[in-house]
């Protein structure tokens, strides 16, 4: 029986290619998180100069904009906050971008 995501892709004339995880409710959840976070937080570098600016991380070539919803956009500004610290925030498309990086290579 086809799920609701194969049967909605069937309707837009599209293929579902690959599965991206979900984090998950609950301690493993939180945990799953907690390493992305970490994992961020330690490909960010500051950019060299007089005014170094916001950290990034150094492979991040484009810079293309995304449409989204209020409501995801909220929810990155609340992990972009949970993974700032006093001496490095993170900007809610920085979490963006590292999310959907993780999300792309665990697709086969």
């Amino acid at each position: 029986m086809p799920t609701k995501h194969a049967k909605l892709a069937t309707a837009l004339g599209a293929k579902l290619i690959a599965k991206v995880p979900s984090i998950g409710p609950g301690a493993f959840g939180a945990a799953r998180l907690q390493h992305l976070v970490a994992d961020l937080r330690s490909r960010l570098q500051p950019s060299s100069g007089e005014r170094p600016g916001r950290p990034t991380e150094s492979n991040w070539a484009r810079r293309p904009k995304v449409p989204m919803s209020e409501a995801t956009e909220a929810k990155l500004r609340t992990l972009a906050q949970r993974a700032s610290t006093p001496k490095r925030k993170v900007s809610p498309m920085q979490m963006a971008a590292h999310l959907l990086e993780k999300a792309v290579d665990e697709v086969r």
